[in-house]
């Protein structure tokens, strides 16, 4: 059984990462399923931009793990600790681009690019980071289960 899923999991990837996506664009998703999904990920940038630990808790499974390029995978204790340390700074923000969706039953994959943005053009300003988020929905409600992301070139 958890081969076929694997396998699936695996087509999944594999029909996303050759479907045809030009960059600058964004393909709305189809149907308030998708929508819900990417309202998610906007609702988890906002989150991270505040620190916002209790945000991120509704946000993220308990199951929740990240991968960061080819880094140890983070659980979601780790993750939200490590993104809420210390104050919130108003000068940086993100913004979603590139966004696809593809939504099957309670499953949702979204794949986009994240960049970070800062008025004070310090770092992480112009930090473009490709993201593969998988969400499920769980009693009526989308949740964010795992997550990778990589560095993309400047």
């Amino acid at each position: 059984m958890q081969r076929s899923n694997l396998s699936a999991a695996v087509a999944v990837v594999f029909a996303i990462s050759v479907s045809p996506v030009q960059a600058q664009t964004s393909q709305a998703p189809t149907g308030d399923a998708g929508q819900q999904a990417s309202q998610l990920l906007r609702d988890w940038v906002t989150a991270e931009n505040a620190h916002d630990a209790a945000a991120l808790e509704r946000i993220l499974d308990d199951q929740f793990i990240s991968t960061y390029g080819a880094g140890k995978p983070t659980r979601k204790a780790a993750f939200i600790a490590s993104l809420t340390k210390g104050k919130a700074d108003p000068r940086q923000t993100q913004s979603i681009e590139d966004e696809t969706i593809v939504v099957d039953g309670d499953t949702a994959i979204l794949v986009g690019t994240d960049t970070f943005h800062r008025t004070d053009h310090a770092e992480p300003d112009g930090l473009a980071l490709r993201y593969t988020i998988t969400c499920v929905r769980k009693n009526g409600h989308w949740v964010a289960l795992a997550e990778h992301i990589v560095k993309l070139p400047k």
